[in-house]
């Protein structure tokens, strides 16, 4: 993948795209670290393969959702008629959004407990909140699939600002990661797969009640996933629903549009 990748960035001199590879990079070397440290009786599940891993994903959201959150809903925003559209791209605020998550990060991976680490979580977390902010989300509420980008991008800043209170003394961190992985990847993932299913397939950008379902039960696993880290008497209970709605959000997409994509293109028909 890595091959093809870089490939299609070298034909097509798209330079800028060259970032993804060094995340991709970063991640299967998390991927192997995490492997490595599993296998020497280590704690894997806190240790830096994984911080690696996830650090290297949630930039990948924060550069890719960057992009495509706020083009998607301009193209919306423009089918309504709408007279408000997302601001303007500040390519300085942007950058410096980005740096200091990057900052953030790397200040995780190397020193997780460092209260200088929480500090510049919560500082990049405000940061992407505003930059989530200019994109007019809350204009997009009568469609779900444009909805559910902010909805993903969303759980970056909120992750962000979560650890690093967590770091500072103020709530669980460690529980707070799934705000990450389950809600920025989980609810990314499935937000940018159901959105391609539909065009790649010729079917029109909208969404119908089993995606709303598909969402919803993404989200609601996420939320009682974190719930059962931050409430230790019923975090049995809240792990076996979160498990079971994930698998019907999941499930319900590989059921729904998997049939999609063994159909003819809806504009073949």
């Amino acid at each position: 993948m890595l091959v093809w990748l870089l490939r299609e960035i070298v034909a097509g001199q798209n330079w800028r795209n060259l970032i993804l590879v060094a995340m991709l990079l970063a991640f299967l070397g998390g991927n192997a670290v995490f492997h490595f440290e599993a296998a020497g009786g280590e704690y894997a599940a806190q240790g830096i393969g994984l911080r690696i891993g996830i650090s290297a994903a949630v930039m990948m959201v924060a550069v890719i959702g960057g992009r495509i959150v706020p083009a998607f809903t301009r193209n919306w925003l423009v089918k309504q008629g709408s007279a408000v559209l997302p601001a303007p791209v500040m390519a300085g605020f942007d950058k410096i959004a980005l740096l200091a998550l990057l900052a953030a990060m790397i200040s995780w991976l190397a020193m997780p407990d460092w209260a200088v680490s929480g500090g510049l979580l919560v500082l990049a977390g405000c940061l992407h909140l505003l930059r989530l902010g200019r994109w007019a989300g809350h204009l997009t509420l009568a469609e779900p699939l444009v909805v559910v980008l902010h909805l993903g991008y969303a759980f970056v800043p909120l992750g962000a600002l979560a650890i690093g209170l967590g770091i500072l003394g103020f709530g669980n961190g460690a529980a707070a990661q799934h705000l990450w992985m389950a809600g920025a990847l989980g609810v990314m993932t499935l937000a940018v797969m159901t959105r391609a299913s539909l065009g790649h397939s010729g079917r029109a950008l909208i969404s119908d009640p089993v995606t709303v379902v598909i969402y919803a039960a993404i989200v609601i696993s996420v939320i009682l996933r974190w719930l059962a880290g931050n409430w230790p008497e019923q975090q049995g209970i809240l792990h076996a629903i979160s498990g079971a709605v994930w698998i019907i959000a999941f499930g319900g997409f590989a059921l729904s549009y998997g049939a999609m994509m063994i159909r003819p293109k809806a504009d073949q028909s």
